[in-house]
């Protein structure tokens, strides 16, 4: 059986569980929303059947939307009370009743339990029903006062390592195919030298050990690969710091088989001592 982390996130409506849940998927977890409690033991079980090794991480979506389901929470959770590899933690976030109410007045929505009233009741109401399982809470976060950016940083504070809150995806490909749609930075190394033209190694791509070398020895290569990586190792921090979660930085030449793979390999393993990364070849296999 393997270790499952599961977080119940749960709290007032209204006091930032959308942007908690898609601060959770960036951090890896698998996400569901509005689960009713009734089948998380179920879906555990599911979960540990299942041979894929990314199900081991669950935030899960629980509120008074269910309003009956809500109240076999405490039974469910009690299923796990004893399981050393299943321990569900709570994290509860609440706000001041002015803010739910300026909040629900901005996205002129209803309360789910006033729905033909006004927000406040709803509010009022909701907060009695969850007392208990606030008492239960592992995490306590009062989003008053808070910008999405700051949820996001005592969440990753909380529930991140360091190596799950940030990573470079570099991707080779060639620009006769198109730009990547979802890259961050470009660059363009159709002004080096092209083993295309080098009939023997035309078939060939940057992944096999000669084209490499023949890519990276040439002194413009060496020079741009020098300036590239002084500006990466500057602007990654600066990324990092901002609270993106990812980077994708993509490496193009003509064809996407030659240059931008030696180099996007090259670059890869530079980075790979600082930062996590992944590395794919978009365009590596067209053309055969």
């Amino acid at each position: 059986m393997k270790d499952i982390q599961v977080v119940i996130i749960t709290g007032m409506s209204g006091a930032g569980k959308t942007v908690a849940t898609r601060i959770f998927e960036d951090l890896g977890y698998f996400c569901i929303d509005n689960l009713p409690p009734t089948l998380l033991p179920k879906f555990i079980d599911l979960i540990e059947d299942s041979d894929s090794e990314k199900l081991n991480k669950l935030a899960l979506v629980m509120d008074l939307r269910g309003r009956t389901f809500f109240d076999s929470l405490f039974a469910s959770l009690d299923a796990f009370s004893k399981s050393e590899k299943v321990r569900p933690k709570i994290l509860f976030l609440d706000a001041k009743d002015d803010a739910l109410v300026h909040r629900y007045k901005e996205t002129r929505r209803s309360h789910p339990l006033s729905p033909k009233s006004r927000p406040i009741d709803g509010i009022r109401a909701e907060r009695k029903k969850l007392e208990e399982v606030k008492g239960l809470a592992q995490y306590y976060i009062n989003t008053t006062d808070m910008k999405p950016r700051e949820l996001r940083d005592r969440i990753v504070q909380e529930f991140a390592s360091e190596t799950e809150t940030f990573r470079v995806n570099l991707l080779s490909f060639g620009f006769k195919y198109g730009l990547p749609i979802d890259a961050d930075l470009v660059f363009d190394v159709r002004f080096l030298p092209n083993p295309y033209y080098v009939k023997h190694m035309r078939e060939r791509t940057g992944l096999d050990t000669d084209i490499s070398e023949y890519v990276l020895k040439w002194s413009e290569t060496k020079q741009f690969l020098k300036k590239l990586m002084d500006l990466l190792q500057f602007m990654i921090p600066q990324y990092k710091r901002e609270g993106k979660g990812q980077l994708v930085i993509a490496i193009g030449c003509t064809g996407g088989k030659h240059r931008s793979v030696a180099l996007t390999e090259w670059i890869a393993k530079k980075l790979s001592g600082d930062f996590p990364t992944n590395v794919s070849h978009r365009d590596i296999e067209r053309g055969k």
